[in-house]
């Protein structure tokens, strides 16, 4: 990436970014009662960082969170709907805001906060990292980590684009991240593949564990290099489902591998991954392919081999695949949010803010029709 649009952005930091986003925004109102939306100005996610696991109780973890929802509830902008009309994000997976005191009494042990499982949370459309998919109606709405590129026009955009469709890419696939023995076995069987692979000189890798992989999994240009020299990225499950690193993928042009169906795009980014310029008007996996799931139970059980399965892809269909790959660039993104945007492009936040309205005005729809179905949709802003 060019020295002047890539950054060593921290995967939490999109608190921050949003809010500077925010201030940009064209159409925001100082009046709660004008606004379509209300954007809550809260940084969940930062936090909770310092107490995020460890010792400390639930008194500590909760405590910022519930005095937050309780000055909301009293606030007359919270009153005219209930909160259905306010939005916030939280760069966090949903899961680390939905801990569940034991049966017992609450013995401190655990990680994360219960924000999400408060009657006010439930209320207002939340944004976060990962969603719980299979949980309806969602409390939140899953959006992409930041990645290391945050341009300020169309036109540098379009240039990255053009560099990662034209890199040589000698790794059939390659995988960054740590392993992790004895709990995620999928990441073993990663690196084996890889190993193997190695003599045929088909695979890449950072292994970021260590003290210095670590620091070596942090430099974005060499990240950035060999997912951009690379046909495919594995992305196995961490710690949850979804990793910065799917996201780092699309940046470099890199078809993602999935190895479970709550990691894919069009299960938790389907805001964004879907084509919003698309006849059809759906969803582009729908028609046209731009990644790969292999089941993670299949290799585990020695079914299907890594490098095997990828490398019955033609270079036609790999080609198809990157080239659609390339096209999402610009969905998920988060641009420079400390200038206006030179040029006409709709990044990460643009697609958003205009789900999180549309989203909002079904609430509120559904209000002045007599109706609850306020479930389904996107939503805005801190008066919009």
């Amino acid at each position: 990436m060019a020295a002047t649009t890539s950054y060593n952005t921290n995967q939490y930091a999109l608190e921050v970014i949003f809010h500077h986003l925010m201030r940009l925004y064209d159409c925001l109102t100082d009046d709660p009662a004008a606004a379509t939306a209300v954007y809550v100005l809260y940084y969940a996610a930062m936090e909770l960082q310092p107490h995020t696991c460890g010792l400390f109780n639930a008194t500590v973890r909760d405590g910022a969170t519930e005095q937050l929802l309780r000055w909301l509830s009293s606030r007359p902008a919270w009153a005219a709907h209930g909160g259905r009309d306010h939005f916030m994000v939280a760069s966090k997976t949903s899961w680390m805001f939905r801990r569940v005191p034991a049966a017992g009494g609450d013995d401190g042990t655990g990680c994360g906060n219960s924000f999400m499982v408060k009657p006010e949370s439930r209320n207002m459309t939340v944004l976060t990292y990962e969603t719980v998919i299979w949980e309806q109606p969602q409390r939140d709405f899953a959006v992409p980590y930041p990645s290391y590129f945050h341009p300020s026009s169309a036109g540098e955009v379009a240039e990255w684009q053009a560099r990662v469709s034209a890199a040589q890419r000698p790794w059939l696939f390659s995988f960054a991240g740590a392993g992790r023995p004895g709990t995620l076995a999928i990441r073993d069987r990663i690196f084996d593949a890889c190993d193997a692979a190695m003599p045929r000189r088909s695979c890449g890798k950072l292994d970021c564990g260590g003290p210095e992989g670590s620091i070596t999994c942090r430099s974005p240009r060499k990240l950035m290099s060999l997912f951009s020299s690379s046909r495919f990225c594995l992305q196995p499950l961490g710690d949850s489902f979804m990793r910065r690193s799917s996201v780092d993928s699309v940046m470099a042009g890199c078809i993602p591998v999935f190895f479970h169906e709550a990691s894919t795009f069009e299960k938790q980014y389907y805001w964004h991954e879907r084509d919003p310029d698309s006849d059809r008007g759906g969803r582009s996996n729908n028609d046209r392919r731009y990644y790969v799931l292999i089941d993670q139970d299949d290799v585990l059980q020695g079914k299907v081999g890594i490098e095997e399965a990828l490398s019955r892809y033609t270079d036609d269909e790999v080609a198809a695949m990157r080239e659609e790959v390339i096209k999402m660039i610009p969905r998920f993104l988060y641009k420079d949010p400390r200038v206006r945007f030179a040029g006409d492009m709709r990044d990460a936040f643009d697609i958003t803010i205009d789900e999180v309205i549309t989203r909002i005005r079904k609430i509120k729809n559904a209000e002045n029709s007599g109706g609850k179905g306020y479930s389904d949709g996107a939503a805005v802003a801190n008066g919009s």
